[in-house]
């Protein structure tokens, strides 16, 4: 009996980690999708809120990663468990990262705004928004992925991964367009090439976040690898 209250009690604190792991996502892809409305609409108050928000994501790194430690420490995990906590602990690091690329944005954000740039200049906005919707669904996938330990779905967020690469060269091209054709475009698009490129990260990070489930699930690292050689491994 009380080997199987031992059990359940893993289970939860397991289950609590994991829960844990899929707010921060949650809150880092909000921080996300709040820094490009701040772009889109030149909202100084919006830029200020999401940086607001990236002490809340860096508090729930650190009280996820406090957490994990005590698991490790209390129950000495083996095989999946373990593999599960690795990547809990993979999955907290990049989606603080995604906090940070949202923040970076946010802060390109008040600098546009201090330097009198106005929301009426021929800026790629849509084109960033586009970049950024792409992002925020890999990251969506990749937490649904890691929510349901699914890895097709996983493996489905690394087919994709192109998709956002191919935005970020087009909006590069088009940006260096602007600034040849009007130099006083220079420094504006040189802020939005940083802002293209944290958007960018974002689905990186979302990535390694599918890599991960495939860890835990099929026991095999698939960093580094091609598709083609991930679907062997998925089945």
């Amino acid at each position: 009996m009380t080997e199987q209250h031992t059990t359940r009690q893993y289970d939860v604190e397991l289950k609590s980690v994991s829960t844990r792991v899929l707010e921060m996502g949650g809150l880092a892809e909000s921080q996300v999708a709040q820094a490009i409305y701040a772009l889109a609409n030149f909202s100084g108050e919006t830029a200020s809120q999401v940086l607001e928000q990236e002490e809340r994501i860096n508090r729930l790194e650190v009280e996820i990663d406090a957490q994990m430690q005590r698991i490790i420490a209390t129950r000495q995990p083996a095989a999946v468990d373990l593999r599960l906590l690795i990547a809990i602990s993979k999955a907290s690091a990049n989606l603080e990262r995604v906090g940070d690329e949202a923040a970076r944005i946010a802060r390109t954000v008040q600098r546009l705004i201090n330097t009198g740039v106005s929301s009426r200049m021929r800026l790629p906005v849509a084109d960033l928004q586009f970049e950024a919707d792409l992002a925020c669904a890999q990251l969506r996938r990749a937490l649904d992925a890691f929510a349901r330990m699914d890895p097709n779905a996983a493996l489905d967020v690394l087919k994709r991964d192109d998709q956002i690469d191919q935005e970020f060269d087009g909006l590069l091209r088009k940006l260096i367009t602007y600034m040849m054709e009007d130099p006083r475009m220079i420094s504006s698009s040189i802020d939005l090439v940083f802002v293209a490129k944290a958007i960018e990260r974002v689905g990186d990070h979302a990535k390694n976040l599918a890599e991960a489930v495939i860890y835990v699930v099929k026991g095999t690292d698939v960093r580094h690898v091609t598709v083609p050689e991930v679907e062997k491994a998925v089945r």
